[in-house]
């Protein structure tokens, strides 16, 4: 296992970069820690798993090192790195057995054969794999071969890292959970080192303890699930992370307050406000609430998720949601919005207002 350390990491596919948008990934400086279980998130085309490839080592980065303990390992090639690769399609010999495939990294490297029988039992055992353990791989459903790349990863006891690319990609919705949940299990008993690339918002907080979130080759926050939730830095956080997102709204900053369409609105940073650029309220659905007096509003649309209603309703032309409890009083026609204060922000030119970017 590895701390991996990212400094002034750069990458570009163009032959001789000259401009930033020449850049997949911009520069980005980060630390992950032995052990931690981490998770790179953002939609397709973010930089993802550019950054991905960068640290198994299929990428040589434009600029920037990567450290594993300390060492420079940014020309190193990934055996060098002792790094476990797991993809969106399972990677298995569909000949041998669940048992072969799973000792194939350990042959790999001479381990003694005693010593194979006895991790792989262990590995078989902690994914459910002991029953098949002598069948043929190919006679497995989707899930199970998943778990045969997961194992294949875990069976090496030096691996720096384990990194995930999609791995759930091809599990049926039905199975995802379980496979999550046995990811997360492993990572508990086994405090490997893990990274795991996805675009899916409930795989990463679920698994990770630590998400960063990517959009247009940067990194727009890192930080726990709660943080991401309660504190995006970013109206892009609040919109990617959340289901619905975050309501983000134009607002003016007159004499230390905020206003959406002449409402005052408190908000809980409005004295790190700079009164300069593009300025917005953010706010999540799960704080507003319906009011006797506020901010008035239309309710235009409502939508039963089981335990909640989420309901929709416009203002001065800008759609705001908010979510009612099951049970609760479903509004209709005119209405007024009130903010919890201390879950509004302002933010500005995208950014939350004294964030640090």
């Amino acid at each position: 296992m590895a701390e991996i350390r990212l400094e002034n990491l750069r990458h570009s596919y163009v032959a001789n970069p000259q401009h930033e948008e020449d850049y997949a990934l911009k520069r980005l400086s980060i630390t992950w820690q032995d052990g931690g279980a981490y998770a790179l998130l953002g939609p397709s085309g973010c930089g993802k798993t550019t950054l991905l490839n960068l640290i198994s080592g299929l990428l040589t980065p434009t600029e920037g090192r990567i450290l594993f303990d300390g060492r420079d390992v940014s020309h190193a090639s990934p055996e060098a790195r002792n790094i476990a690769q797991v993809f969106q399609f399972p990677v298995i010999y569909d000949t041998m057995t669940v048992f072969d495939n799973l000792a194939f990294p350990l042959r790999n490297r001479n381990v003694p054969e005693d010593e194979i029988k006895i991790r792989v039992a262990e590995i078989a055992d902690m994914l459910e794999l002991t029953k098949t353990l002598h069948k043929r791989a190919s006679g497995l459903t989707a899930d199970g071969k998943q778990k045969i790349s997961l194992g294949r990863g875990l069976v090496r006891p030096d691996v720096n890292v384990i990194m995930f690319d999609e791995p759930l990609t091809v599990i049926d919705p039905h199975l995802k959970w379980q496979l999550r949940s046995k990811l997360k299990e492993l990572h508990l008993r086994t405090k490997r080192t893990m990274i795991y690339v996805t675009h899916d918002q409930t795989e990463a907080l679920t698994f990770a303890d630590q998400v960063v979130v990517m959009n247009l080759g940067e990194v727009v926050q890192s930080g726990t699930p709660i943080e991401l939730f309660e504190r995006p830095q970013h109206t892009f956080v609040g919109h990617f992370i959340g289901s619905p997102g975050m309501n983000v709204l134009p607002c003016e900053l007159r004499g230390g307050q905020a206003f959406f369409a002449e409402s005052p609105v408190p908000a809980a940073n409005i004295g790190q406000a700079r009164i300069a650029g593009r300025t917005e309220l953010g706010i999540r659905p799960e704080f507003v609430s319906i009011a006797e007096a506020g901010i008035p509003a239309e309710v235009v649309r409502v939508a039963d998720a089981g335990r909640y209603r989420i309901v929709e309703t416009r203002s001065h032309g800008h759609t705001i949601k908010l979510l009612l409890k099951e049970g609760g009083e479903v509004p209709s026609g005119h209405t007024f919005l009130s903010f919890d204060p201390a879950h509004t922000q302002v933010y500005e030119d995208g950014w939350m207002a004294g964030a640090h970017r």
